[in-house]
């Protein structure tokens, strides 16, 4: 296949050739769509350049990331839409395209941001090839009937492979190989070739269905100073500066105050009408009056049914944070505060992370929080500890569970002390995850042992080229979420990829340890394991616990405990004072008589003593990941 000629420089008409109003039939709107790392910000970069939008001076890799968290790391973390312009076969077009991430952890916002568009723009790495989430971003877009336009980026690299990538997609994909556009996002070559295909390929806006106004709202971002800003995409009718709009969902009412587009700057407009997508404030006080997938409509013309939206996000991994830095009462308060001020607030610009208030004997009060995915919750830390100012201590992932109890009822559970008791429990079911993995040939009997040992049922196999396959397992999702990836990356030497969707949840033979310190459980240490696992895991916590807590004066025995039966034991001795040693002669009568008073002094301070927990020994049992 012939490669198109590099690009330099890019040519976008005068401002006042551009008519002020666009025909819907030359309104694009589509999302950028990827695996991670496969160039989908720098595409975006260079599509902002080509149709000027931003002039060499302003431009700088990742314009879209707007967080430096996305900066450093390299990756997109909140999608962002943008509005350009570009000029085909003499016809001016509107193009409103969504950078989405590219992680697993993150399919929500794409998912979110492919029901505001009718095309996708699917970005495969010459170098890579086809991996797990390009699969599963592509039948995203497939389920929602989207045109795709396949992209075989990074061409100025000296490994890409261009058509044996372009043959992966036909095989795996279905998609036609002589469909696909090359460039690279980096040089600029291709772009042009990709805009044209954009205007030609991928379809306008669907006809109104209703001149009452409708419009999706696909995001949401707290700004300080103007409230909540919705990102909206119009379906019917129109949006003005001065409507007063209704939220048929929340069934609040407001008046618009602003309207306008990201370019990537924002531009007020006067209003968007259909087919358009902008923003929108409305002196919207707290997040809680918008909900993603609500349908905006005028208050006193309003739409009779409203738009699809979307389903509500799915945690899938809960941890608890606390604050870590103490002091006195009044010192933990104050950190409490801060922390509850830092999670309200990352919640008005993140809406798939849940938290409500939690209280541990150890670490005192805090949240605990639910999130998409590992990934998400390390992000959500970082975000509260650089954006809120405070240090915090984590806690070991957890999954949801469901209980099966003997009355028939069926409870969520997120923290193993939430246990309902052994008798009440019928059964105890785990979450089940769908783990498609992209492994180089020679890692498949690796790939294979690894997924065995963490309970994984083999599903299917299929060829992606002469040196990939994809193994399809379902797992138990809390098998994968503490370091199931990081040996994933290690076995196949960086080239393995993963993705997982939740199936359902399933019986097994579940199991709460509790961990008994003294002859007192410990609720914060608390776990569920599968039985055959139990034993091994129980043990290695308590030798973490038994150089961790201090040595008393009295024997401290250390116990897992699974319902009322024992299955493991550590003892940390008692610190022993020699009260012999003034005893520089005379009868054996009194060592023993001294011996005897030392053992019911200790007999005593075992009945009455407490022992506590210290943060520490708390910590290190954490970090071992058990």
């Amino acid at each position: 296949m012939a490669r198109a000629p590099l690009v330099t420089a890019f040519v976008r008409p005068p401002s006042h050739l551009i008519p002020m109003t666009i025909p819907i039939e030359h309104i694009r709107n589509f999302s950028i769509i990827a695996h991670i790392d496969h160039g989908k910000s720098t595409l975006a970069d260079r599509l902002l350049q080509s149709t000027r939008a931003v002039s060499d001076r302003e431009a700088r890799e990742q314009l879209l990331d707007s967080m430096d968290l996305e900066r450093e790391r390299g990756i997109t973390i909140k999608a962002s839409a943008v509005t350009v312009e570009h000029v085909h076969l003499g016809e001016t077009y509107m193009l409103n395209f969504i950078d989405t991430p590219g992680h697993v952890d993150f399919t929500y916002e794409v998912s979110r941001a492919l029901t505001a568009c009718e095309g996708a723009v699917l970005v495969v790495d010459a170098t890579q090839g086809v991996e797990a989430q390009t699969v599963a971003n592509a039948y995203l877009a497939i389920e929602q009937d989207l045109e795709i336009i396949p992209v075989v980026n990074k061409l100025d690299l000296p490994g890409a492979q261009p058509e044996e990538v372009a043959l992966e997609i036909e095989h795996v994909l279905g998609i036609d190989a002589t469909d696909c556009i090359f460039c690279s996002a980096k040089t600029g070559e291709g772009i042009v070739e990709l805009l044209d295909a954009i205007c030609e390929k991928l379809p306008p806006p669907r006809a109104q269905v209703t001149e009452r106004t409708r419009a999706l709202i696909f995001d949401s971002i707290y700004d300080d100073y103007r409230g909540v800003v919705v990102f909206v995409r119009v379906f019917d009718g129109r949006l003005s500066v001065g409507d007063k709009i209704r939220m048929m969902g929340v069934g609040r009412t407001f008046t618009v105050t602003e309207l306008g587009k990201h370019r990537p700057q924002r531009e007020k407009v006067k209003s968007l009408g259909a087919g358009e997508t902008g923003y929108l404030v409305a002196a919207i006080k707290t997040l809680k009056d918008v909900r993603v997938g609500d349908t905006i409509t005028i208050d006193h013309s309003p739409a009779e049914k409203p738009l699809p939206g979307y389903e509500e996000p799915k945690q899938m991994v809960f941890c608890d944070f606390y604050p870590s830095s103490g002091g006195g009462e009044g010192g933990k308060g104050a950190e409490f505060e801060t922390l509850r001020d830092a999670v309200e607030r990352l919640s008005l610009n993140d809406a798939s992370f849940t938290f409500v208030p939690v209280h541990s004997d150890a670490l005192g009060f805090g949240f605990r929080c639910g999130f998409l995915g590992l990934l998400h919750m390390e992000i959500v830390q970082e975000r509260l500890e650089r954006e809120g100012g405070v240090e915090i201590v984590q806690t070991a992932p957890t999954v949801s569970y469901q209980v099966l109890k003997t009355n028939g009822d069926v409870v969520e559970v997120t923290n193993p002390a939430d246990l309902p008791d052994v008798v009440e429990i019928d059964e105890l079911r785990e979450p089940i995850v769908k783990v498609e993995l992209v492994v180089p040939m020679e890692s498949i009997g690796d790939i294979m042992s690894l997924c065995g040992d963490r309970r994984g049922i083999y599903k299917s196999q299929q060829f992606v080229s002469e040196t990939r396959q994809i193994l399809t397992y379902e797992m138990p999702l809390a098998e994968i979420i503490y370091d199931f990836y990081d040996k994933l990356k290690s076995i196949t030497r960086g080239y393995g990829t993963m993705d997982y969707e939740l199936t359902g949840f399933h019986a097994d033979r579940l199991v709460k340890l509790d961990i008994l310190v003294n002859g007192v459980a410990v609720e914060a240490l608390c776990l569920i394991a599968h039985r055959d696992n139990a034993e091994k895991r129980g043990r290695a916590i308590l030798q973490k616990l038994r150089t961790a807590i201090p040595r008393h004066q009295f024997e401290v025995p250390l116990q897992v405990a699974i319902g009322g039966k024992i299955i493991a034991r550590e003892t940390i001795k008692a610190m022993r004072k020699n009260v012999t040693a003034k005893c520089y002669g005379g009868d054996v009568s009194r060592k023993r008589k001294l011996l005897e008073k030392q053992k019911k002094g200790k007999k005593r301070m075992k009945n009455i003593g407490s022992v506590e927990v210290p943060q520490e020994a708390f910590l290190a049992v954490l970090e071992q990941g058990e």
